[in-house]
């Protein structure tokens, strides 16, 4: 296994602008940096997001072998528990505990959904209740105080730790992990958010003890409020609402629990719609193309699969530079941030493995891997670095939250399964035919009938009308053709008669 390589701390991030297109089916959010989209957030009403939600489950099944179990918390499809998401567990990594000594079937127990959903995968969930707020994530079961990693000045992390615990009540046996936006916050804004985590926690164990298994005890804010608690920062230079009602309830909640933000969230009225006129649509609509052009006719290749996803890094005709090396060099670094922005914008987690065009200089590799690393290093979800490998790829792994844009806006193709490619109309004639020699075999018809696609049918009329007219001689019995411009390429239906 490759080490992984730190990514860079120190940068300076963009200026952010964040777009909210709110209708009654869905709300989407971009956020742009430099007039760029590098980040999409759907929420569909039909399809709510479970990440954050806490259930009262039912364990259905517990399987020692893999040391976990399904629950069942009034979903289509059983969620996961692994062993290691327990509470008991966590508590105590060191001491290997057996999941059938811990869980038994029949049995009720408080969970959260981590991950959503993903293809034909359950829910995951875990024992460990967190609860975010503005500045805190609260951990009722727990008593310690944690830092962000993301403040790393020692001082800092001491003196954050010192103020919250200042706050708590002197008999509070609750944990909380102190966020990185809480390094700016008053001590009236800390205790504003414990109060409001306090009472949520209250709220969720009331329903525990009269809701039926099953029930769902808690929902997380909806992402029109998400955005404000979780993805506005210093950074952020405005927010741009298009529904006069999500404007009100915004700058509610922003008033109460994100001091900064209201004088920034602003109302648009602009005579074309909010995406459209920040050209969002374009952009979403190219997102979900395997191709992605670079400057002077460089391009990426993403294909992505259920086992990882594969970026092909291509020169296409640009030859700008003095010599060939220089050309592969500059095309690798203009794909590095490419790559890292299709990542956020797609949304691709799990394994990545990218293809740059082979470098022959060992400092034009370095120099690539460390403008990869920067590039990632903007990115709100967990990246790993692996660098190159034996093979000369290089390899990372991005941490899955949820659906990526493909699966959320696009379904497989019923012509093909998502397979990507169709059968030519030869292919189909061919087993049509065959599909006719066995049914003679098997069944004492008068004449066959086929029924397929307009291409198969005028490929039996014209060049394959020989070898349509051998089998009816070889099979010694009429074969009729029937066009059914319903049918896919790939369809066909031969009928006895």
């Amino acid at each position: 296994m490759l080490p992984s390589l730190p990514l860079p701390k120190d940068i300076v991030r963009p200026p952010e602008t964040i777009l909210v297109n709110i209708t009654p089916q869905e709300t989407r959010v971009a956020i742009l940096e430099e007039n760029n989209i590098c980040e999409l957030h759907i929420e569909r009403n039909s399809g709510h997001g479970l990440v954050g939600n806490i259930y009262l489950g039912v364990v259905r099944r517990v399987l020692p072998g893999m040391q976990s179990a399904f629950v069942d918390i009034g979903l289509e499809r059983a969620a996961f528990l692994h062993i290691v998401d327990i509470l008991e567990q966590r508590k105590n990594p060191e001491a290997a505990q057996r999941i059938e000594h811990v869980l038994f079937e029949g049995q009720t127990l408080l969970v959260q959904v981590i991950k959503d959903p993903i293809n034909s995968k359950g829910a995951r969930l875990s024992t460990q209740i967190s609860l975010a707020g503005r500045f805190l994530v609260h951990l009722p079961q727990e008593e310690h105080i944690g830092v962000s990693q993301r403040i790393e000045d020692h001082e800092e992390r001491h003196n954050l730790r010192g103020r919250l615990n200042s706050l708590l009540p002197p008999d509070s046996a609750h944990g909380y992990i102190i966020r990185t936006s809480a390094e700016t916050a008053t001590d009236a804004e800390l205790q504003a958010d414990i109060g409001y985590l306090t009472k949520v926690w209250q709220d969720i164990r009331s329903k525990a003890k009269t809701r039926p298994a099953g029930s769902l005890l808690y929902q997380d804010l909806p992402l029109s409020l998400r955005v404000l608690r979780d993805m506005f920062s210093g950074n952020t230079r405005e927010i741009l609402v298009d529904s006069k009602e999500n404007f009100a309830k915004m700058q509610d909640f922003a008033a109460q629990y994100v001091q900064d933000a209201p004088e920034k969230i602003k109302l648009f009225n602009g005579e074309r719609p909010l995406f459209e006129t920040h050209n969002v649509e374009a952009e979403i609509n190219r997102a979900l193309q395997p191709r992605v052009s670079l400057n002077f006719g460089s391009y990426l290749i993403i294909e992505a699969t259920e086992a990882m996803t594969t970026i092909d890094v291509n020169t296409g005709g640009f030859v700008g530079a003095r010599n060939f090396d220089e050309t592969i060099f500059k095309t690798n670094l203009e794909a590095c941030h490419a790559i890292a922005r299709e990542l956020r914008l797609r949304n691709l987690g799990g394994i990545i493995i990218i293809d740059f065009i082979d470098m022959a200089s060992d400092i034009h590799r370095e120099a690539v891997l460390q403008e990869l690393a920067k590039a990632l290093s903007f990115d709100r979800t967990r990246v790993t670095l692996n660098g190159f490998t034996s093979l000369g790829l290089v390899e990372l792994t991005r941490k899955r939250t949820r659906e990526n844009l493909s699966h959320v806006l696009c379904e497989p193709c019923p012509a093909c399964q998502g397979r990507g490619r169709l059968k030519t109309a030869q292919t189909v004639c061919y087993e049509i035919q065959r599909e006719i020699v066995r049914e003679n075999r098997r069944f004492d018809a008068k004449e066959f009938r086929i029924l397929a696609s307009p291409e198969v049918i005028d490929l039996f009329l014209d060049e394959e009308s020989q070898s349509l007219a051998m089998l009816i001689d070889f099979i010694g019995k009429p074969i009729s053709l029937a066009v059914e411009n319903s049918y896919t390429q790939e369809q066909f239906d031969v009928v006895l008669v």
